[in-house]
């Protein structure tokens, strides 16, 4: 579990160093607004923030570590969303339109979280506009997403081509190119790869094991190196 200090965040959102991009990039007015109704803490790893089918009661502005977004079916087969990144404000969409969370959040890692109350949320949202605008590009940047979730997973014709387009996102957004390869950095279980394709843990260890013997990547700790991005892409387009 990461310590308290090694988040590197402050209560203070006009000295938060994660500010710049994320939600809370706004004019000192805002952010002064923002302070005066907030609640900081720091959540253990694997604590829940909000849970699927609950009615919204506030907002939660990840300010360090990650969280992990999910549904749930009725058979209790769980699907990975995403994972937020510090500067993402969580429960929006439920919040502003009054509905139930329509996923879970559960932090990841030790995670700084600041915690606003729906009615003060919407307060801030009709009364500054830069506050406002930050969570319509969140929202928009979420069904962004989503949309190519739904494009990925509803067109690949099986987990391979699923596992495939999942490792080439990973090289265009955490790879580093080196010499022998795109280094990969997943401190994710065979799992969590599972949930977020909408595959099985075992499906999964077999395809990896597929891409190995193929040469196409290569296990190194807590990561691996992509060998073969070009033969990932011929998946995808076959």
């Amino acid at each position: 579990m990461a310590s308290t200090a090694s988040l590197d965040v402050h209560n203070d959102c006009s000295v938060c160093i994660v500010r710049s991009g994320g939600f809370c990039n706004v004019s000192p007015a805002a952010l002064d607004a923002l302070n005066a109704v907030k609640l900081t803490a720091v959540h253990p790893k694997i604590s829940p923030l909000f849970t699927e089918g609950e009615m919204p009661r506030a907002v939660f502005i990840l300010c360090g570590g990650r969280a992990k977004v999910t549904s749930s079916s009725a058979e209790g087969k769980t699907l990975i969303m995403r994972i937020a990144a510090p500067g993402e404000v969580l429960g929006v969409s439920a919040t502003i339109l009054g509905q139930p969370y329509e996923v879970t959040a559960d932090t990841l890692d030790s995670a700084q979280v600041s915690t606003i109350k729906r009615a003060d949320f919407l307060r801030l949202l009709q009364t500054h506009a830069d506050l406002y605008m930050n969570a319509v590009q969140q929202l928009s940047a979420r069904y962004h997403d989503a949309q190519r979730e739904i494009r990925s997973l509803g067109l690949a014709h099986n987990t391979a081509e699923k596992l495939a387009r999942l490792l080439l996102d990973w090289c265009a957004s955490i790879g580093r190119p080196m010499a022998d390869g795109i280094h990969v950095r997943v401190p994710y279980t065979h799992e969590e790869i599972a949930q977020m394709i909408g595959s099985t843990r075992e499906t999964i260890t077999r395809v990896l094991s597929d891409f190995r013997r193929g040469n196409v990547i290569e296990a190194n700790g807590v990561g691996l190196i992509v060998r073969d991005r070009r033969a990932l892409e011929a998946i995808i387009c076959t």
